[in-house]
């Protein structure tokens, strides 16, 4: 009898082998206890060609099957998830989808994660308006309503304001996560260049008494720059809504609403970015020029950590592949004070014969930093 149960036992090891995928660059915590965030650069690049669809779609299957390993609370996404809001005629040139296939092809992706782990969104300037935020007008909306997550999303759901037309949406929500070894977190999604009443409701909610003794992680679309132009904090910019008076800026948004509010402890956003380098006639890609970071007190003397991460430049300019799946791992310790901060690639990561390519060491893309 053992020898039968011996063999059945082994036969269903090997079964079980031969069934699962090997992960050429399987990825693991710093500490086991460690919970995740995952953060994702602008994405509009990967759904503006249908040929670089797979690519997202690969991205967020990666975050599917790491729930579990990396103790993933939530996807945190800085918006730009399409191209142009509200377009038909196609520019050939920089896009091959209307503005139609690109909302349905982003929505489709990440509804691999629906029901699985929050996703949470801050749209951007490309998801207004007809093409870039020339009005308030968004789809974002009627493909991303709380309801197509489910539990997953409502269980931490804890406060929306309406956006600019005047519609219950996530682009002004808050989430709140509990997080081992840390204080209560509560993230906040803006609309893009939030609006006085944005900000005013923003402020409100993490100083009252539910949430003062929260950190807050405030997710936003436009707000600083590159390592390039200094890592400036964006006083202005080109779009009508931007112009809008009652719309805010980085600077604005710091001025009001970053500095007074003591809570507020790691800003992120995306946005800004150049595309690749050329030298000695190859094309390089630049990560410093698409990724930003600075540290400013707020009028409480507490650190806010602010940081900007896009992607899509990457992997071959403005009109390539999208941004070569990067992504950031944000670890948060279970000492409740630090952040590991690691910047991946599933997409280099999935084969042997990539996966040296899979991850960004330099100090500006791997670092930790302290709460306190």
């Amino acid at each position: 009898m053992k020898r039968i149960i011996s063999a059945i036992s082994a036969l269903l090891i090997l079964c079980a082998i031969s069934s699962a995928q090997h992960r050429a660059d399987r990825q693991t915590l710093t500490d086991p206890a460690s919970e995740t965030f995952i953060l994702f650069g602008d994405p509009q690049g990967y759904v503006k060609y249908d040929l670089n669809q797979p690519i997202l779609d690969l991205v967020v299957k990666w975050v599917a099957d790491n729930v579990d390993q990396l103790n993933i609370k939530a996807v945190l996404c800085t918006g730009d998830l399409v191209e142009q809001n509200d377009n038909n005629a196609l520019n050939r040139n920089m896009l091959n989808q209307t503005s139609r296939q690109m909302w349905n092809a982003v929505s489709n992706s990440f509804s691999i994660i629906d029901g699985v782990v929050p996703h949470l969104h801050s749209p951007g300037n490309h998801d207004y308006g007809f093409k870039h935020s020339e009005d308030e007008h968004t789809f974002f909306p009627d493909h991303f309503p709380a309801e197509r997550q489910g539990k997953a999303i409502l269980d931490c759901l804890v406060a929306e304001y309406p956006n600019r037309e005047g519609r219950a949406s996530l682009e002004n929500a808050a989430f709140e996560f509990e997080i081992n070894g840390w204080k209560k977190i509560l993230v906040i999604t803006s609309e893009f260049a939030p609006s006085d009443g944005a900000v005013e409701w923003a402020r409100k909610l993490c100083l009252s008494e539910d949430y003062r003794d929260h950190y807050v992680i405030y997710l936003t679309h436009s707000y600083m720059k590159c390592h390039k132009c200094g890592n400036e904090v964006t006083a202005t910019e080109k779009y009508a809504l931007t112009k809008k008076e009652g719309n805010n800026s980085g600077v604005q948004l710091w001025e009001k609403l970053f500095s007074k509010v003591p809570n507020i402890r790691l800003v992120l956003c995306g946005h800004h970015g150049h595309g690749p380098e050329k030298v000695d006639g190859k094309v390089v890609d630049r990560y410093d020029w698409n990724t930003g970071w600075r540290v400013d007190k707020n009028d409480s003397g507490h650190n806010v950590y602010q940081m900007m991460f896009n992607v899509q430049t990457l992997g071959g300019g403005w009109e390539g592949n999208g941004g070569d799946g990067w992504l950031r791992i944000l670890e948060f310790m279970p000492d409740g004070k630090t952040v590991k901060v690691r910047t991946y690639s599933p997409l280099f990561g999935i084969s042997h014969l990539t996966k040296h390519l899979a991850h960004r060491n330099a100090d500006f893309d791997r670092f930790d930093f302290v709460i306190e």
